[in-house]
């Protein structure tokens, strides 16, 4: 049997088939135009702008493009550019024929993709206003609910939905349920009507339940529409004049059992169903200012790192399911990464700076959300200083060599001013934070060490790191711990890593992310949606589905 081909992430514009960009001063227009004879895989149609993961890569691309390549641009309209549809969601017959595996993957990178906008709007003023001009159902209007704002169009057909309870027996993937209640306010009796009902909710009585933020009749729907993203235009402070950089494709090869980039290399151990990703520090000169951060443009070492990053990170979720442990390792001069961090600080409310800063944010909090094991291995050559400590402040577990007698070997580890909240998590919390449970005794005492290299005793002691072994025991209890860990089921591990690394403040997105792990996960694998007769089964097909009506 022959394996699917890999997934790619990487795409752009000349590329795409199913958005068009359209760009006119603060203002981009962001067209949904689905290429129904364009899916990922064979076996669906993506009719009626229903969406599958191909879809969602180009919309990840083209929101990354516009943040780098068009720092003018303040507002983003997302809309269709198909005669009464916005969007019908994700592809039901896509999920009918798609793997337990896929169908997560799937709703994890559209979740944080969605998430991706409202981060943005946050962070970088980028601002997002949904026209809906058509028919929005399921992940169609779980877009439009990431966006700032919602407009509708009041021509007695148009509607807003969340239709999967009803007619396919999951739940919306995509934060739909949680966006209805903590973000637009919906009153629980409302939601509760409104997500059992497949019609849908049109016009005054959408805009009355808070399902969108304004209507306007189709004659001034157009107008209504540009002088919203005007105003939201407004509120942001990105640059009007300034020289956006090109996101040029990234140096990769892919081999059989590795990845390989510029900065960031992931060689796969099938035998142990590990991989080990390196993440490299920068090397030479590099610019810390403004005008040199500028001209080496994509080139620039933070940006080049976190777009090769996260490459790897989606390319390894997607296409490496059986590889459960990831090993994080990093390598280079530690000074030259704290120097990096000492740039990013210094001119973090430079808009392309601040761009970079929020994809290694985003990038991070992908490690954060991956499922698999997480160990950070501190050894000889290492450089866990500052924004490459976050990497092993990431990890389940992090063993941290002891060379007592090897002063110049010994590797150390250095807690930076970007620790403290420049790459928070989605809980709002940096990971120290998130490690200590921002108990005043354990960050004052990491905060007294700051700029220092510490070995692993000192980290240790800290409680920085989870077990600080000496030369004789390193190789054993990394082998054991590997070992061990990789002969656990995957599924517990899955649910014990997302239970103990979100163990700060409940928010929007810590629930969006639970609910998936949990509910959605359960429910997709459950006869009711995805037996002979389940409810996803039998969709399209004038068949009723067939309920095993016991609660459990």
């Amino acid at each position: 049997m022959t394996s699917p081909p890999r997934v790619d992430y990487q795409t752009h514009p000349a590329q795409y088939r199913h958005w068009k960009l359209k760009f006119e001063g603060p203002v981009a227009t962001l067209s949904a135009d689905f290429d129904e004879n364009a899916g990922l895989r064979p076996g669906y149609k993506l009719k009626l702008n229903s969406y599958d993961l191909g879809v969602d890569i180009e919309l990840n691309d083209a929101i990354n493009r516009i943040r780098f390549e068009h720092p003018e641009v303040r507002t983003v309209i997302v809309t269709s550019a198909k005669e009464k549809v916005f969007c019908s969601g994700a592809n039901i017959f896509m999920l009918g024929v798609s793997s337990h595996a896929w169908k997560v993957n799937f709703c994890k990178f559209t979740n944080e993709t969605r998430n991706g906008l409202e981060d943005t709007s946050a962070h970088s003023g980028l601002k997002f206003l949904a026209a809906v001009n058509g028919a929005c159902a399921g992940g169609g209007y779980e877009l439009a609910l990431a966006c700032d704002e919602i407009i509708l169009v009041d021509d007695r057909s148009s509607a807003v939905s969340l239709p999967e309870v009803p007619l396919l027996g999951v739940l919306p993937g995509t934060g739909g349920l949680t966006r209805v209640t903590d973000k637009k306010k919906v009153r629980h009796d409302l939601a509760d009507l409104f997500c059992t009902s497949a019609e849908g909710v049109r016009g005054q009585k959408a805009k009355d339940w808070r399902l969108v933020d304004d209507i306007a009749k189709p004659a001034q729907f157009a107008a209504r529409v540009q002088e919203r993203a005007l105003q939201l235009a407004a509120q942001s402070d990105r640059p009007a004049n300034a020289q956006g950089v090109a996101l040029t494709p990234l140096n990769r090869h892919i081999e059989a059992d590795a990845l390989r980039y510029g900065n960031v290399t992931v060689e796969i151990d099938r035998a142990r169903r590990a991989a080990t990703f390196t993440v490299k520090a920068p090397t030479g000169a590099q610019p810390t200012d403004v005008a040199g951060i500028e001209a080496a443009g994509s080139a620039w070492y933070p940006l080049q790192m976190a777009r090769e990053l996260e490459d790897a990170i989606l390319n390894m979720r997607t296409n490496e399911l059986d590889i459960g442990l990831w090993l994080i390792k990093t390598e280079g001069d530690a000074a030259a990464v704290l120097a990096m961090d000492a740039t990013l600080l210094a001119h973090q409310n430079h808009w392309l700076v601040r761009e970079t800063i929020g994809l290694l944010r985003r990038t991070f909090s992908r490690l954060d959300v991956s499922s698999r094991s997480l160990f950070a291995l501190i050894e000889p050559g290492s450089c866990f200083a500052g924004s490459f400590l976050e990497l092993a402040l990431a990890c389940d577990r992090s063993y941290h060599l002891a060379l007592p007698d090897d002063e110049t070997r010994a590797p150390k580890i250095a807690v930076g001013e970007a620790n403290f909240g420049l790459f928070p998590m989605i809980t709002g919390q940096s990971r120290l934070q998130r490690r200590f449970y921002n108990e005043p005794p354990a960050m004052e005492a990491v905060h007294a060490r700051a700029g220092q290299l510490l070995d692993a005793d000192a980290a240790f002691a800290l409680g920085l790191v989870t077990s600080n072994p000496d030369d004789i025991d390193w190789a054993d209890e990394t082998r054991i711990a590997i070992e061990e860990r990789v002969s656990m089921s995957p599924d517990a591990l899955t649910g014990l890593e997302a239970n103990l690394r979100f163990n700060g403040p409940e928010n929007m997105f810590t629930r969006v992310f639970g609910r998936l792990t949990a509910w959605q996960n359960w429910i997709f694998q459950r006869p009711n949606a995805v037996g002979e007769k389940g409810a996803l089964k039998v969709y399209g097909k004038g068949d009723k589905a067939a309920f095993d009506w016991n609660r459990v």
